[in-house]
């Protein structure tokens, strides 16, 4: 039997750490991390056409969108104070070949969304990616040459998309192909056609991961995709390879690194913060976003609450920004505190 006075001397020690969660201004006081509508990323799908808001299944409140209805997406996220969009494109079946020739169009569905919002709003950041598997008929990011992703001849190809895009307004490159050498190549693409100031965020850690499948529903690749991307894309128990990877675009020029997923690997954020000090970005991918839309309807979530707690969670782990399809509800209640 345990001596009352025992128990006494227990709880009374001079450590409490109950003291600074007592009231609301106190735990407001001494709260670590803060989440900002600075902080959010708001990734778009755009589809060809006018006038055009189309649903996707599998992404509860998330549209594709005609090009002047993404500049209209652009106005709203600027009116909440969302720095950057980060636009992926659903190219229509016909544009799609083996080897993604439509990414070097100076016209097509990417550039044109991008000089639209920037003629709109000049002022918002605008994302692009150049792996190709919206412009693939076989959903690779690469080119598909005798059942293998050829590395260096899609180095070369995205390299120039690169240059494409930039000349549409791009403000950042962030090549998610994860062939080897393509940061280098891309930074010296860019500065040569005198792209010196158009910054590439490295989608430095992409892993082969499971929670993808709604994001190729949106960009239309879910049908066409042969085989996996193990064969480029990081094993998810490899948290080492993934920093050797994260250290060689930083050497080829990396300006920021992004973790793709997110919440499954918030251990490989904190990681390369540590390591390198550039800033550090996680992608909320669409399997995050829609399982909790999905328990959320359900019932057996609080969805605000939830979301907002991961999205706080990458801020732990160090990360200087998100890229989250909740960016725009987030702003909003944000902005109401």
């Amino acid at each position: 039997m345990t001596d009352k006075t025992d128990t006494v001397d227990i709880i009374t020690g001079h450590r409490r750490m109950r003291r600074n969660r007592k009231a609301d201004w106190s735990r407001r006081m001494v709260q670590e991390n803060r989440l900002t509508v600075d902080d959010l990323i708001w990734p778009i799908f755009v589809a060809p056409g006018t006038n055009i808001v189309e649903p996707i299944d599998a992404m509860p409140g998330v549209n594709r969108m005609s090009v002047d209805k993404a500049v209209e997406a652009a106005k709203l996220a600027a009116d909440l104070g969302i720095p950057a969009l980060a636009t992926f494109p659903n190219v229509d079946i016909s544009l799609r070949d083996d080897t993604g020739s439509n990414s070097l169009a100076a016209n097509n569905l990417i550039n044109e969304t991008t000089r639209a919002i920037k003629k709109a709003v000049p002022n918002i950041g605008v994302i692009t990616d150049v792996a190709l598997d919206p412009f693939t008929s076989h959903g690779h990011d690469g080119i598909l040459r005798d059942g293998e992703i050829v590395n260096d001849e899609t180095v070369a190809q995205i390299a120039k998309a690169a240059i494409l895009q930039a000349d549409a307004g791009a403000d950042i490159i962030a090549p998610s192909d994860m062939m080897d050498g393509r940061v280098g190549a891309i930074r010296r693409a860019l500065d040569a056609a005198g792209h010196q100031n158009v910054g590439i965020m490295a989608y430095a850690t992409k892993f082969a991961s499971a929670f993808y499948g709604p994001y190729r529903e949106a960009i239309g690749t879910s049908g066409l995709l042969k085989g996996d991307k193990k064969t480029y894309y990081i094993d998810p128990a490899n948290g080492t390879e993934a920093m050797r990877d994260a250290a060689l675009d930083v050497e080829e020029g990396a300006d920021m690194l992004m973790v793709k997923p997110g919440l499954p690997y918030l251990d490989i954020c904190w990681r390369m913060k540590e390591s390198f000090g550039l800033p550090v970005f996680a992608y909320q991918v669409s399997g995050e976003y829609s399982q909790i839309k999905a328990a959320a309807a359900n019932g057996w979530i609080d969805g605000e609450r939830v979301m907002l707690e991961t999205l706080l969670a990458f801020k732990r782990a160090g990360c200087d920004g998100i890229l989250s399809y909740f960016a725009v509800d987030v702003a909003r209640i944000l902005s109401k505190r």
